[in-house]
């Protein structure tokens, strides 16, 4: 595959990610419908993580078969540490996906600042600790869940794109996946697992938000190898699968 046309996959799909779902968190989570009623409009938790998890099915589809549709720098080191992913392309597909979110978040941003009143200080879909987490939870408490949420999402995407999975059916098992780790993880930390997500929405928050950035980079990144590891070690069947091709089973 040429080389630049993984990276314009790569940088598309991780701005549609982050378009799509720091968009909802910023523009419909909590939205109030203009009416005597005052009805609540918004997506909240659910609708959220709803579109998280749409996003990267839909981006895994249009993207997948040219860049392996990472769009997150720990899946690309997770994948890498699994040995499914070549290392020399890592430093290249990072930056291409940080690049990606933070031209997302520059569109969100713009489109967001049309509201009156409206301050991406106020949070900005930032991922956070401490008084920064959406719940209170601690910096223990969101290391751990990152660590253990990024772990299970790598195992997910090593077993529905192994071998012997159904190969047509890998993006909705990864989105699906997504969707419900942010169903479980907002409250603590808003949900990272993705340290290009978190990196886009913090540097338009700032304040605060940046300090804290750290964690979401390491938590996940330690969360992807671990769970490349166990799965590696306990679950891969791929090279069975090519000793049963080699044999014309």
């Amino acid at each position: 595959m040429n080389p630049m046309k993984e990276l314009a996959a790569e940088f598309f799909g991780t701005f549609w990610l982050v378009l799509g779902g720091c968009g909802a968190a910023v523009l419909a989570a909590g939205f109030v419908g203009d009416n005597a009623a005052g009805n609540n409009l918004g997506l909240g938790f659910l609708g959220v993580s709803l579109a998280f998890g749409l996003t990267v099915v839909t981006g895994a589809y249009a993207f997948g078969h040219i860049s392996g549709g990472h769009f997150n720098p720990a899946v690309t080191l997770g994948l890498t540490a699994a040995g499914k992913f070549s290392p020399a392309k890592v430093p290249q597909y990072i930056v291409t996906q940080v690049l990606g979110g933070i031209a997302a978040a520059a569109v969100l941003y713009l489109i967001a600042s049309g509201q009156d009143g409206f301050a991406a200080s106020d949070g900005f879909a930032s991922n956070g600790y401490g008084d920064l987490s959406p719940g209170g939870f601690s910096m223990g408490a969101a290391f751990i869940t990152e660590v253990v949420m990024t772990a299970m999402f790598l195992i997910v995407i090593l077993g529905a794109t192994a071998k012997r999975a159904a190969p047509a059916m890998g993006g909705l098992a990864i989105g699906l996946c997504l969707a419900l780790i942010h169903m479980i993880s907002i409250p603590v930390t808003n949900t990272s697992v993705n340290p290009a997500r978190s990196t886009s929405q913090a540097i338009f928050a700032g304040g605060d938000y940046l300090p804290q950035l750290w964690l979401f980079w390491v938590a996940p990144i330690l969360g992807a190898v671990i769970g490349a590891a166990i799965y590696k070690a306990l679950m891969d069947t791929d090279a069975e699968a090519d000793e049963l091709a080699a044999a014309g089973v």
